[in-house]
């Protein structure tokens, strides 16, 4: 019953938490991770543990590969050596200062290089969530960083548990040929089982089976690197970002909406679970330490905490006025950050489930047999400083957003313009010959062009921003009738089921295409 009653419990919090972060503008996962602490208390649901397996084989590849299909490729390239330093210096150097100072606190070096690692990189997922309403290109650095730097610190998560439990011997061959076999071999799996997925989509006409390829594409990637030993992390990432720019060319409209509909829910439903999952697991971290270590513990959170997030300060300030030091060109490669800017993105480095799964992963044991040192110490801490950084950053960021009066980011919305006015343009101009081509009645092709140019004086007039224009005024009262024509459909189909003139099945396939032309209007509404 236990199994039953956890996922409801998740499913009441994500609900509930999500209503109320809406309603009071608090952001939802610091509401989720709160009650996950709270109902921790419930005697029913102490026994309730977050299996790393689980979060780094199930629940993250879905996640990842997600956040890779939703983000910006262009974008990413720009600001490719900001991403670069800031998922591999960076992680290096929070690792480092993490380690040392849980060494310094008592713990020896290997597994004080684990908690450092552990809590090295930020966490995609959390960044995608909470900081939403950042400018586009900050969003994509942060996203970006937080996608690559999970692969950065597993590898150096991996020597100190290798070096600690007697597997491994740091040397430099063998730590560069670990992480060439992290990136490369990741990479490489990851490009393959994309180009392996779009083989199968190109050969399928089925779609629901083009929606398992899809599903099926994350899952494999990071399979198939784990296999050899490289970065599940990066495989699922490059597999990500190169279906991004592949997929629009083979992937039907059908497969793709059914698979953005099942990709949004469930990654929205996995974060919901994830944070309340953290709370929980806070009080098995409790439980597991020594009577003698709490208070230890919560002045280790606090410390480690402290480091972790003025290393990012640190290194960003650092690092923007080195850039602003060696380039002096009038028209710099990289676009200058300001000062603010560079505070919002030290305080939008959350930590989040891949921390907590390389916690919870540690070996219980060494290979001489004896308890892994300090495993309890390096789960409650990196648990702690979860909760922390996503509670008090998280709270923190949408103030620190006001105070940094950020430029309004409308380069999407003006690309978006340009990119219908373009098709739609280009559609009319090749209209004769498609119609030639397809030998379409004259009369069809006078219909949809003048429906073509009523769209296209929409579109012109939403540029200008001529809100008493007549082709938007047509266009809201088209749009509306629309919408109380189809509903009025809708209940027509509905009263002939109740009066058992048609089947369910007959209502279901009508209602279908009803709902697929009420969601295009709707869209095109809200857009309007």
């Amino acid at each position: 019953m236990l199994g039953l009653e956890l996922v409801v419990i998740l499913g009441v919090a994500a609900l509930v938490c999500s209503v109320v972060g809406q309603r009071f503008r608090i952001a939802p996962p610091v509401l989720l991770l709160v009650s996950g602490a709270l109902l921790g208390f419930l005697p029913s649901l102490r026994e309730v543990q977050l299996p790393s397996e689980v979060v780094l084989l199930i629940f993250l590849p879905v996640l990842l590969y997600w956040e890779s299909l939703t983000t910006s490729l262009r974008e990413i390239r720009s600001n490719l050596p900001v991403i670069v330093l800031m998922s591999t210096t960076l992680v290096f150097a929070t690792a480092g200062a993490v380690a040392a100072v849980a060494h310094a606190a008592g713990l020896q070096w290997g597994p004080a290089w684990v908690l450092g690692a552990a809590l090295a990189p930020t966490d995609a997922t959390a960044v995608g969530v909470l900081a939403r309403a950042l400018p586009h290109r900050d969003v994509t650095v942060l996203r970006a960083e937080s996608l690559v730097n999970d692969g950065t610190a597993l590898v150096i998560y991996g020597l100190a548990v290798g070096i600690t439990i007697g597997e491994e011997h740091l040397s430099v061959p063998d730590v560069s040929w670990l992480f060439l076999l992290a990136y490369g071999g990741g990479a490489l799996a990851g490009a393959v089982t994309a180009w392996v997925g779009v083989q199968a989509r190109r050969r399928l006409d089925d779609t629901l089976l083009g929606s398992v390829v899809t599903i099926l594409t994350p899952f494999t990637a990071a399979l198939m690197a784990e296999t050899i030993h490289a970065s599940g992390v990066l495989a699922v990432v490059v597999s990500g970002l190169m279906m991004s720019q592949i997929g629009p060319r083979v992937v039907r409209a059908e497969t793709r909406r059914k698979a953005l509909g099942f990709f949004a829910l469930s990654t929205f439903l996995i974060n919901c679970a994830l944070f309340v999952l953290v709370g929980l697991e806070l009080h098995t971290a409790v439980r597991g330490l020594p009577s003698g270590d709490f208070m230890r513990g919560l002045v280790l959170v606090g410390i480690v905490s402290a480091v972790a997030i003025g290393m990012r300060f640190v290194f960003l300030f650092a690092a923007a006025y080195l850039i602003r030091l060696l380039d002096r060109r009038p028209q710099p490669h990289l676009p200058r950050v300001s000062n603010r800017g560079l505070v919002v993105s030290g305080v939008a480095g959350f930590r989040g489930s891949v921390s907590l799964a390389a916690a919870l992963a540690v070996p219980q044991a060494v290979a001489s047999g004896h308890p892994f040192p300090g495993r309890h110490m390096i789960i409650f801490v990196t648990s702690g400083v979860i909760v922390v950084t996503l509670i008090v950053q998280g709270l923190l960021l949408p103030r620190v957003v006001r105070w940094a009066r950020l430029p309004r980011d409308t380069h999407i919305e003006q690309e978006r313009h340009l990119a219908e006015m373009a098709a739609t343009m280009e559609a009319l101009s090749a209209m004769p010959q498609l119609a030639d081509d397809l030998g379409t009645d004259t009369d069809v092709v006078a219909r949809l062009r003048r429906e073509y140019e009523e769209h296209l004086k929409v579109l012109r007039a939403n540029r200008t921003g001529a809100t008493a224009d007549p082709a938007l005024r047509h266009d809201e009262h088209y749009t509306a009738l629309r919408l109380a024509l189809l509903a009025h459909k809708r209940g027509t189909v509905v009263r002939l089921r109740d009066e058992r003139r048609i089947d369910d099945t007959v209502l279901r396939q009508v209602q279908a295409g009803l709902d697929i032309e009420e969601v295009h209007l709707s869209r095109r509404q809200a857009v309007d």
